[in-house]
């Protein structure tokens, strides 16, 4: 059997766990995960959803966090990236053809890989694009999902070299003419540490740059037209007070207050018509607070545990005093 998840000699990958594929509504194999606690008794499974660009291995540190506090932890790469399915040719451009197929692959992995194979009570921990997809599905998971935990939601952009209004007219003109598979830029480079806007944490960042250098199978490159188009039209949706006030699942946005992709005025925001979402500002973290420096990144653990029943968080203080 082909190996199906990959270590590195800093980031193995961690034990007590099934790994496979499933099959989607639209016939795509996705990669996918379930790592059991370390504990005897099971309190429950964290459903972990990826930003663009990631991959179950990038969660390998945190995954053993959930675990050691007697949480399973099942997670998968998003259609797209990752070692699931690609959608083009060209492999190293991140697509989707419509947004809600995101939607349709959490529902495939609830029904086929979650509730068969893990433990209750359900929770979802979403960074960035997992996030905007929990936001999104949210209405209709809340027989299934007991609480929510979102890590900088991708509800908005910032740090690009045009404004996100020019970006969506270019992305939306692009489409129209047909070319909604190709990207509005060419480039792709990792930025160096000095210049990256993800992670304060010079370790944690080598780490993941070595995995990529790895496994550049793994590795997405820039998003196409319409992957942007869908993007933003999923956006404004989960943003507008409609969608937020149908969402009944008890939710906590950890919103890092340097992050220079998604603005945290634009995650402050989504808080004030949320009126199931309490939002938790780590001050002075940038946009990847679980690959942060550990004063940052235990913050953001310590809310996780704090509001996730059972997890036993001794350490947790009250929530609304993190964000040192």
């Amino acid at each position: 059997m082909d190996q199906v998840l990959f270590s590195t000699p800093d980031n193995p990958a961690p034990e007590n766990r099934t790994e496979g594929f499933f099959e989607t509504h639209d016939g795509y194999k996705l990669r996918y995960a379930v790592f059991r606690a370390s504990t005897p008794v099971a309190k429950g499974t964290v459903v972990l959803l990826h930003g663009r660009n990631e991959y179950i291995e990038k969660y390998f540190e945190t995954i053993r966090d959930l675990t050691a506090k007697g949480l399973w932890v099942a997670t998968f790469d998003l259609r797209g990236q990752g070692a699931s399915h690609r959608l083009l040719k060209k492999t190293h451009l991140g697509h989707v053809r419509r947004f809600v197929d995101y939607e349709h692959d959490l529902d495939t992995f609830l029904e086929k890989i979650v509730l068969p194979d893990t433990r209750l009570p359900f929770y979802i921990l979403a960074h960035s694009t997992g996030a905007l997809v929990a936001l999104s599905a949210a209405p209709y998971l809340s027989t299934r999902i007991e609480r929510m935990v979102l890590t900088a939601p991708f509800i908005g952009l910032s740090g690009q070299a045009a404004s996100p209004g020019t970006i969506r007219r270019l992305a939306t003109l692009a489409c129209s003419l047909g070319f909604g598979s190709f990207p509005l830029t060419r480039k792709i480079k990792e930025s160096p540490f000095r210049d990256n806007p993800l992670t304060s944490d010079e370790v944690r960042f080598e780490r993941n740059a070595a995995i990529a250098a790895a496994h550049p199978e793994l590795v997405l490159g820039p998003p196409t037209a319409r992957w942007l188009v869908e993007a933003f039209h999923t956006i404004d949706r989960v943003t507008s007070p409609n969608h937020l006030f149908s969402i009944t699942i008890p939710t906590v946005v950890i919103a890092p207050t340097r992050d220079a992709i998604v603005p945290y005025i634009a995650q402050e925001r989504l808080s004030r018509y949320f009126r199931a979402g309490q939002l938790v500002p780590i001050n002075g973290a940038r946009h990847e607070v679980l690959h942060e420096r550990d004063v940052y990144r235990h913050a953001a653990l310590a809310a996780f545990h704090a509001f996730i029943p059972g997890s036993d968080a001794e350490e947790a203080e009250d929530v609304e005093g993190f964000g040192t």
